[in-house]
């Protein structure tokens, strides 16, 4: 609403100059529904905070149930100048668990995607995979076009009645592409056990999810300069399948 000299104004009033002119906003108070989910922070600090995703959640998108709308329910709020909303600032795939990487202010968020940008992030996975491996390797493939490169190596392997071989491989990709993993192990014949994407037909594993798990982070806090290194605990289903130590 639009006041001049105190009168509502409307586009039939003059102005000749001199009058005074004031902006009146009506505040609406929209009802939000709180997203019901529960995020266990690894580390969490004034700036940024590294949580568990959990497996069948979106990190975001246009769903109303994502990791980005249950962040600030579960995250305590930053009392930095700059604070957010907490938002993730890279992504991991829907089926997909382990360690995720939050910005809690809008300088950390620039920064932590920075790091990401120029490869200042190492990153640790581990999947089940299906088939007869080689001990360590690096798959060089490119994804939509764009160069990708994933490291491999096989800490365990033991004989599987229905897939043959499953291996317990710990993964660490050097770029970020989509699917880059689940792509890339496909593509050498070693799919991830429970990938109805890129798995081999007639050998995917229903109802226990994607085994691959996001399980460490490190890099140098962008702020405090210190080392963060967090990992995620495995889950327990690929402890049912391999003695972890």
């Amino acid at each position: 609403m639009i006041l001049v000299d105190g009168v509502i104004g409307s586009t039939a009033t003059y102005i000749y100059g001199g009058e005074r002119i004031d902006l009146k906003r009506s505040v609406v108070k929209k009802k939000t529904r709180e997203v019901r989910l529960v995020i266990k922070a690894l580390y969490e600090d004034d700036h940024l905070a590294i949580i568990q995703k959990p497996a069948g959640i979106a990190v975001s998108g246009n769903r109303f149930l994502t990791v980005a709308n249950g962040l600030g329910q579960n995250l305590q709020q930053s009392t930095a100048s700059d604070a957010v909303i907490p938002q993730p600032v890279h992504r991991l795939d829907y089926p997909t668990t382990g360690a995720l990487l939050v910005g809690k202010t809008s300088s950390a968020v620039v920064q932590l995607s920075q790091l990401f940008e120029t490869k200042q992030i190492q990153k640790v996975y581990y999947a089940v995979t299906l088939g007869t491996m080689k001990p360590s390797g690096r798959v060089v493939a490119p994804i939509d076009g764009k160069d990708a490169t994933s490291d491999y190596e096989v800490e365990q392997t033991i004989v599987s009645e229905r897939f043959g071989y499953l291996n317990f491989v710990k993964l660490k990709p050097k770029t970020g592409r989509r699917h880059q993993l689940r792509t890339h192990l496909a593509s050498i014949g070693n799919p991830i056990l429970g990938d109805a994407d890129y798995g081999k037909e007639g050998l995917v594993l229903k109802g226990k999810g994607l085994y691959l798990h996001a399980y460490s982070l490190e890099f140098i806090h962008p702020v405090t300069k210190a080392n963060v290194h967090v990992q995620s605990e495995l889950p327990k289903k690929f402890l049912k399948l391999f003695s972890v130590v």
